[in-house]
């Protein structure tokens, strides 16, 4: 089922790659008109997670940003499928990059980089990074139900040096690049909601108390990486930028979960400036109003 399910929805998903972006983007405009007016995909989430954050919005203020998120969304999916044959160049002009000297200091220190980010703007499209650094790219990811769209999401990222591992793999992965001297950029998306039996850490995310994932500042300390935030910028419609920080230099000089503390303040920091480019429709919240010792 999985082969056929793929032999009849990859051709689909490639005749809408080839779309000229002008033609795409109307393509978007469809796709959002089908998700939020007739399916409703997650409309009562993002509502509920929109008035959890901003309870000094109207309902009507609400709805507008609601709609703006939807238009947002219904891109990035279109964004992802073009990924499929979008080209180099393509690509390079529509995601910039303000000062990927931050990332080369850090090649020039012989340092492998921990890259934090949120789901916000656009994540899709940064492995067009490896085109500009020394540096292998690892990715964490969690794994396609599909084995062969995940094959194929695998082989996308390979076109420009950068390799997606799961969560089990992380570790070993590179610590053995690390033995073997080799530099890598390792991303981590990090605002998902950890299961809260789980969790080390837990802090205020937009007023709300919640737990946090600690994974990427754990593995930056145990393999001496310095830890770099980045933050995209939407431009207009299908041109992003993206800006480098530098949270640790070398982490184990941090106590611990300041370097997750600091990430999740910048990624505040995005989110109240522009909301309609965070991904509302993911349940971030859910665990609020407890703490780590509810669920000892």
């Amino acid at each position: 089922m999985q082969l056929l399910a793929y032999i009849l929805i990859y051709p689909f998903l490639w005749l809408i790659s080839i779309l000229p972006f002008r033609l795409l983007y109307a393509f978007s405009d469809g796709l959002y008109l089908l998700i939020y007016y007739v399916i409703g995909y997650r409309k009562k989430t993002v509502k509920e997670n929109l008035n959890l954050v901003f309870p000094e919005k109207s309902e009507a203020e609400i709805i507008t940003l609601r709609k703006k998120f939807y238009h947002h969304f219904c891109d990035m999916i279109v964004e992802a499928i073009k990924s499929l044959t979008i080209t180099e160049a393509q690509m390079k002009k529509r995601y910039t990059f303000s000062n990927i000297e931050e990332i080369k200091q850090h090649e020039n220190q012989n340092r492998s980089v921990v890259l934090m980010c949120a789901h916000y703007g656009s994540w899709e499209w940064i492995f067009i990074l490896q085109t500009y650094v020394k540096s292998k790219g690892y990715a964490v990811y969690k794994q396609l139900g599909n084995k062969y769209f995940d094959k194929l999401v695998k082989r996308i990222r390979a076109k420009y040096n950068s390799y997606l591992i799961t969560t089990k793999e992380t570790f070993d992965t590179l610590q053995t690049t690390k033995n073997k001297g080799e530099l890598t950029i390792n991303g981590f998306v990090s605002d998902q909601s950890p299961k809260p039996w789980k969790a080390h850490h837990w802090l205020d995310f937009m007023g709300i108390h919640v737990p946090a994932h600690t994974g990427a500042e754990l593995l930056a300390k145990q393999l001496d990486m310095s830890v770099v935030f980045f933050a995209v910028k939407r431009i207009k419609r299908g041109y992003y930028e993206t800006t480098f920080t530098t949270l640790a230099e070398k982490p184990n000089d941090f106590k611990d979960y300041e370097i997750t503390d600091a990430f999740f303040k910048l990624v505040e920091q995005q989110i109240r400036e522009e909301p309609q480019y965070y991904l509302w429709t993911h349940k971030r919240w859910k665990h609020r109003g407890k703490t780590a010792e509810d669920f000892a």
